[in-house]
């Protein structure tokens, strides 16, 4: 007996079940950003070393965060 081979279905234009929305766009930071994070608060970016990384100032605590972070928000 012959397995079954995996075919891809074309989806209809119309069709209620197209295919998944692509994920929005990372957001970009700036130096001097004003930004938010649900632990730390309110804070402002200071310099942005590479494409992963944020050093923040959060007001006297200065915080290195990884890009993207769910808890982080520009303002």
């Amino acid at each position: 007996m012959k397995p079954a081979r995996a075919v891809t279905r074309r989806l209809l234009p119309t069709s209620p079940f197209g295919p998944a929305p692509s994920d929005p766009p990372a957001e970009v930071f700036a130096e001097q950003d004003q930004v938010t994070h649900d632990r730390y608060g309110l804070g402002r970016v200071i310099s942005v070393p590479d494409d992963a990384t944020l050093d923040i100032d959060f007001g006297g605590r200065r915080m290195r965060i990884m890009v993207p972070c769910a808890k982080l928000a520009k303002l």
